[in-house]
């Protein structure tokens, strides 16, 4: 059986958020066929799932242009930020979204009740240049109140039980907030503040009781668990080389949970993070409680956690099964799927990933269908602090099924592995991704895995792609969805978030700016070991098209072959059903240009230019 192009777009993505609300569970949802917005559902208790959100809203915000936590359940309400405005509103299944914060440019995220307020970070100024505080939005409408501005980035603000306290996690330029933050405690009034942990990367705090804190934090080079109390010390409640946490790309994620004296987990590493429950974490000078998985049949659960009495909900997919919500009993493990089925094929249909480490290079390999030596792609993920899950993808199936098979290289840089790992890209962007691609597909080739070896990515990964392509002479072609092709463009045009990140990846400007012209796939364009398909979204602020915009003209100039696609409404990433069906059709055509097979069932795929 091959897999459509629409069969893709109708199971992408997943829910990014969960909530337990009272005797209900309520979760968001993309729709790629109502223009790629999130809608917030709710299960009732009594099994139907209808939509909070009414038609036209988009619960979504792009602080720090990735944005982050936008919605909350409240009483039976919702509280969301809405993308088209940014501003905060509240509603009621079936009633008309009503604002709470100002019709201003502001954008919030991260948002958390406590009481009759929402709590949240906002950011004013334009994308190159905002600035940010943490703000109490009130429900009833009244004016909210700027309470913390201590840090250029903020995020996890948290107010104690007894109410007077608030917890926050901030950091500045040139850090990203996996290099290192700071968690912060100070009054809900503001005023003076104190820092609790700093050096380390921290991801996560939730209040334990008035007076300590549990944090997720890697000053041992691992994210674990810390208790950590108001005079500093902390104490690691998972002293075990596995993750606890991961990169925070968008802020709000919930790593874990805390219920009933126990804490509910997400852990493990790149190649499979389970669920677990710490049932006794803090006796008085005593041991460590251990972990006990109740992670079941999913390899892998996302930084969204809710937690209340007996139970935990989450976000879990497998290999042959799609990001669905889940109840779990945090007593007895048993598993309740709570959202509704998707249309996805038989698991004998779909490929099943094989983990594979290749001189130090983590990767996860999809074998096409058929048999003996078969075309393959190296799938390259964004970030580049990130990783590629083992999980269903049926971006990958769409190709697998067509006999192409797919090794997603978790590279030097990626999450997932310890800090050790993640650091193996500092100062070497370009040098060390491109080199461990190439490993991987120099295995493939040598081992008669495979025939020939392409290269896509998107983000980072689109840079990664075209970077092999001029770098090594072992890809047959690239394909880039919003990449970046020249990195000291990039630095000058993208979004504040991200301005200093190449500080870390590449070298501080102007001492390091040879390595920016070295490394910088424009500018080596002659050097093409083949063609090359770009696509990207005009409306995308995080990699401005015209980076696909010059390596296209770079590849013109030196007469290699190229295609560049472009996509109305689109911002950094594909949402909308159409996008994704033409980009991915695109890309099977671009592959049975640089394989060498037929592919009539998708329109056919013009390259411009000569030689290559």
């Amino acid at each position: 059986m091959t897999i459509r192009a629409v069969d893709v777009a109708r199971v992408d993505d997943r829910p990014l958020w969960v909530e337990i609300s009272g005797d209900e569970v309520w979760w968001d949802e993309p729709r790629p066929r109502e223009g790629g917005r999130r809608c917030v559902v709710r299960r009732r208790a009594d099994g139907v799932i209808e939509d909070v959100l009414p038609q036209g809203w988009n619960a979504r915000n792009r602080v720090m242009e990735y944005g982050g936590r936008s919605w909350r359940a409240h009483e039976g309400r919702l509280v969301f930020t809405n993308w088209a405005d940014g501003r905060i509103y509240l509603c009621s299944p079936g009633g008309e979204p009503v604002p709470l914060t100002p019709e201003d440019p502001a954008r919030y995220a991260d948002l958390v009740v406590h009481g009759d307020e929402v709590w949240c970070v906002r950011e004013r100024g334009d994308a190159r240049s905002g600035e940010r505080d943490i703000v109490a939005v009130p429900l009833d409408g009244s004016p909210l109140r700027s309470v913390v501005k201590t840090h250029h980035f903020l995020m996890n603000p948290r107010v104690s039980p007894d109410g007077r306290s608030l917890a926050w996690i901030g950091w500045n330029h040139p850090d990203m907030p996996w290099d290192a933050t700071e968690l912060c405690v100070g009054s809900v009034d503001g005023g003076p503040h104190r820092v609790l942990l700093s050096g380390a990367s921290t991801c996560q705090a939730e209040w334990r009781d008035d007076e300590s804190l549990y944090a997720v934090s890697d000053p041992t080079g691992w994210w674990n668990i810390h208790l950590v109390g108001m005079d500093g010390t902390a104490r690691d409640l998972t002293p075990v080389p596995l993750e606890f946490g991961d990169a925070t790309w968008k802020i709000g994620g919930t790593f874990f949970a805390v219920a009933d004296g126990r804490i509910a987990t997400v852990y493990g590493t790149a190649d499979e993070r389970r669920l677990g429950v710490i049932d006794a974490p803090v006796p008085a000078g005593g041991a460590t409680g251990s972990i006990r998985d109740v992670g079941g049949g999913y390899t892998y659960w996302a930084p969204a956690l809710s937690a209340r009495g007996s139970h935990v909900v989450g976000v879990a997919a497998s290999p042959h099964r799609p990001s669905e919500v889940v109840r779990v009993h945090l007593e007895t493990g048993a598993h309740e799927v709570l959202s509704p089925g998707k249309p996805v094929p038989a698991a004998a249909e779909l490929p099943t990933p094989e983990a594979v480490t290749v001189d130090g290079v983590h990767a996860h390999l999809y074998a096409p269908a058929g048999d003996g030596p078969a075309p393959y792609v190296v799938f390259v993920h964004g970030g580049p602090t990130s990783a590629a899950p083992p999980v269903l993808d049926l971006e990958i199936a769409y190709f697998t099924s067509r006999g192409i098979g797919v090794a997603e290289v978790n590279y030097g840089g990626s999450t997932g592995y310890g800090r050790a790992y993640r650091e193996r890209l500092r100062h070497n962007w370009g040098v060390v991704d491109v080199r461990d691609c190439e490993t991987v597909a120099r295995w493939l080739l040598d081992s008669g895995r495979a025939e020939k070896v392409a290269i896509r990515g998107g983000s980072a990964g689109g840079w990664t792609s075209m970077a092999a392509l001029v770098h090594s002479d072992v890809f047959c072609g690239a394909v880039s969805h919003y990449g970046i092709s020249d990195p000291e463009h990039w630095a000058a045009e993208t979004h504040d978030f991200e301005s200093r990140y190449l500080d870390g990846l590449i070298g501080p400007l102007p001492e390091t700016r040879q390595r920016y012209l070295d490394r910088s796939p424009e500018l080596h364009a002659e050097r093409a070991s083949g063609p090359a398909l770009l696509l990207h979204g005009l409306e995308d602020k995080v990699v401005d098209p015209a980076q696909s915009e010059r390596f296209a003209a770079a590849l013109a100039r030196h007469g290699h072959r190229w295609a560049y696609l472009t996509f109305e409404g689109e911002q950094h990433g594909w949402r909308r059903e159409e996008t994704i069906v033409r980009a991915l059709e695109a890309e099977l055509a671009f592959y049975g240009i640089v394989f060498g097979f037929p592919t009539p069932e998708v329109p056919p795929l013009k390259l411009e230019g000569g030689m290559s």
